[in-house]
């Protein structure tokens, strides 16, 4: 199956699901991991595996294509995937999920490949760090991850009062201490999430690298960095061996050409009722994104400004497409 594979988001959940089982068949293996969960192999090169943990419903709402993630980034690259799914919210804390990868583990099948990343958002996050501990050396790539959900340890995170039943104490349990074994982690957050936050800096350790991304919320900053291509180059720098934090910095800058985020940020500016500063971002936003908003909240500033006596500094003809290029 290549990268050119669609899923039509008019197929229901049962019927999207023996579709994949279809494409396992063909590309590996599909196999049903008790009623909540199923995981999907497609055999490509052995240089590098991506092992991602995705729920049904993310996949069907985020992926253009409709499939997991692997067929967006690993299928293009020619490598091997491997894709956990979880049917609904489960944290992937299920005995049959435990068990499938102890049993990757006793037949070595992650020392097949020279590089395996690991990958999940939200909830997904929490489980790629979790199951990290099976493969390693591997390189772990998470975005909002929960550390845990034990009431004992993260008491103060009241999103998930229902989920807290699990059992996150036994196998592959606390994923601050599964991802222990990883070669790097990158813990991908955003800092004004307090919970979020709080959840990055259980992780610690000289290979855990924090990176700030102030967005809002896990969904939105994996829909971010992945229609980006952060996600995807970050990726081919782990293959590579060659990711690191100022790897990701750098190409973080492509939010700059990113609507959402932009628009997200010129919120938390505005909200500081600060004009001159507002302006200035807007006039930068302008010269990156041509958006009627932008220009309505610059000339807004300015208005602001002129009642004051004061202006935004003049630009040189020519500066800001300059500027725009060294952004």
């Amino acid at each position: 199956m290549s990268s050119e594979l669609r899923l039509s988001d008019q197929l229901a959940p049962s019927e999207w699901l023996r579709l994949l089982a279809r494409i396992g068949a063909d590309r590996g293996y599909y196999e049903g991991l008790g009623r909540d969960h199923a995981a999907l192999y497609a055999k490509g090169s052995a240089e590098t595996l991506l092992v991602s943990f995705e729920s049904m419903a993310h996949i069907r709402a985020t992926a253009a294509s409709g499939a997991p993630l692997g067929f967006e980034i690993a299928d293009p690259k020619g490598w091997s995937h491997l894709s956990l799914i979880a049917k609904r919210e489960t944290w992937f804390r299920a005995r049959p999920v435990w068990d499938y990868f102890d049993r990757q583990i006793d037949a070595g099948f992650f020392e097949e490949f020279d590089r395996v990343i690991f990958y999940g958002a939200g909830m997904g996050g929490y489980a790629a760090a979790a199951f990290s501990v099976a493969a390693p050396g591997s390189t772990v790539i998470l975005t909002a991850p929960q550390a845990t959900l034990a009431p004992d340890r993260a008491a103060w995170d009241m999103r998930f009062l229902e989920e807290r039943r699990r059992d996150f104490t036994s196998r592959y349990g606390f994923a601050p201490d599964m991802v222990e074994a990883a070669e790097a982690a990158f813990v991908i957050y955003d800092p004004s999430d307090t919970e979020d936050a709080m959840h990055a800096s259980l992780f610690h350790g000289d290979h855990v690298h924090r990176i700030r991304y102030r967005r809002g919320g896990a969904g939105a900053i994996d829909a971010d960095i992945r229609t980006m291509g952060v996600l995807a180059a970050a990726m081919e720098a782990a293959a590579a061996g060659e990711l690191s934090p100022l790897a990701f910095h750098r190409a973080l800058r492509a939010r700059r050409q990113h609507t959402p985020w932009l628009r997200a940020a010129m919120g938390r500016v505005m909200a500081t009722e600060r004009p001159y500063l507002t302006g200035l971002f807007a006039r930068a936003a302008l010269r990156e994104q041509d958006v009627p908003r932008f220009q309505k909240v610059l000339e807004t500033a300015e208005a602001s400004l002129a009642l004051k006596g004061q202006a935004l500094p003049l630009v040189r003809q020519g500066a800001e497409r300059q500027a725009g290029q060294g952004t």
